[in-house]
């Protein structure tokens, strides 16, 4: 243990690699706040990426082990408890895997989190390198000796699929990063480089089945603003949808704050932390009513059906006039999620898997 008997933590720190997803900033969030309490080294399940992950570690995190080809490991977790984390890194009293994956341990233990369960009910849609990936989450829920889900809605789901113990699962809700409160709408020079128009909607993530932004492209018409993605994308667009491709953290803080409404049209979602977001710069919100994000806006959004195009159509026109709560509700509400709890309920996990 580290002084003051807190734990030494090894977290998989792979997230922090690449365009910062999701589950990228719950990452790099959860490690600047466990820093402060914990001693926290990173391991990182990538070979391309071993050098972008030590330059961008959080200055009170080390990175440890050796460049790794995360698919034959994640092929072997799947089916034995070989390689241990030990033969990749030592030191630690607790692993926690932070998107999904545990590995398997000689003698410490383990944490994971699960984020939502979308890759269970539609496996069909997964990559054919992902196949895998429910066996190999199962794995490590069985391995852990505690499970994090960022909301209530995704615990009682890995409880009933998974027939874990419910005193096992933590729930560890997301917080919101303080610099989305202060945004400031885009200014003329930002609107020019990214095309944005005077009044737009706006939708952050990537073009992928779950995301239902599809759905979105059936419900706009001339009434309602144009579109702007932010995030990947891979098939074609309607002439009123403006994509930006991935921008940096305070370019998407801009866009969104200058938009007239964000929609979240996901067929599922573990947390919803765009939707979390778009209430923290206080403009409206229209999202799908489903489990995970009643739960999180806590009748601060519009929500509609998800894939109904004539809902979403009807919701967006809604939240442009008569959207359900004032700016001040909704940035107040977006105020009571803070990394801090998060990282104080990860450690309460973090206490059980020990004890």
């Amino acid at each position: 243990m580290a002084g003051g008997g807190e734990p030494r933590v090894l977290l998989d720190g792979t997230p922090l690699v690449g365009a910062r997803t999701g589950v990228g900033r719950y990452t790099a969030c959860l490690i600047d706040e466990l820093t402060s309490t914990v001693d926290v080294s990173l391991i990182g399940l990538t070979l391309r990426g071993w050098r972008e992950l030590r330059r961008k570690r959080p200055e009170t995190a080390t990175v440890t082990g050796i460049p790794l080809v995360a698919s034959a490991l994640h092929s072997a977790w799947a089916r034995v408890e070989f390689p241990p984390i030990e033969l990749l890194a030592r030191g630690q009293d607790l692993v926690h895997g932070t998107n999904f994956v545990l590995p398997p341990s000689c003698r410490g233990r383990g944490v994971v989190t699960v984020h939502d369960l979308d890759f269970l009910n539609h496996a069909e849609q997964l990559p054919r390198r992902g196949r895998e990936f429910p066996t190999l989450v199962r794995r490590s829920v069985r391995r852990a000796a505690a499970v994090c889900t960022p909301t209530r809605a995704v615990a009682e789901s890995v409880i009933e699929r998974f027939d874990v113990p419910e005193q096992t699962v933590h729930v560890t809700p997301l917080g919101v990063d303080r610099a989305w409160f202060a945004a400031s709408p885009p200014d003329s020079t930002l609107r020019e480089r990214y095309r944005l128009p005077s009044e737009y909607l706006v939708f952050v993530g990537g073009d992928v089945p779950r995301k239902g932004l599809s759905t979105v492209y059936s419900a706009l018409d001339r009434e309602l603003p144009p579109l702007v993605h932010v995030g990947p994308a891979t098939t074609s667009a309607p002439t009123n949808v403006v994509r930006t491709g991935h921008v940096p953290d305070e370019v998407l803080r801009r866009i969104v704050r200058g938009a007239s409404a964000l929609v979240l049209p996901s067929r599922d979602e573990g947390f919803g932390l765009t939707a979390l977001e778009a209430l923290a710069c206080g403009i409206p919100l229209v999202c799908s009513d489903i489990p995970a994000l009643r739960e999180v806006t806590d009748g601060q959004a519009v929500m509609v059906p998800y894939g109904d195009a004539d809902a979403l159509r009807t919701g967006l026109r809604l939240a442009l006039t008569t959207p359900p709560t004032t700016r001040s509700q909704r940035r107040a509400h977006a105020a009571t999620y803070t990394w801090r709890a998060c990282a104080e309920s990860t450690l309460t996990a973090y206490h059980h898997a020990l004890a």
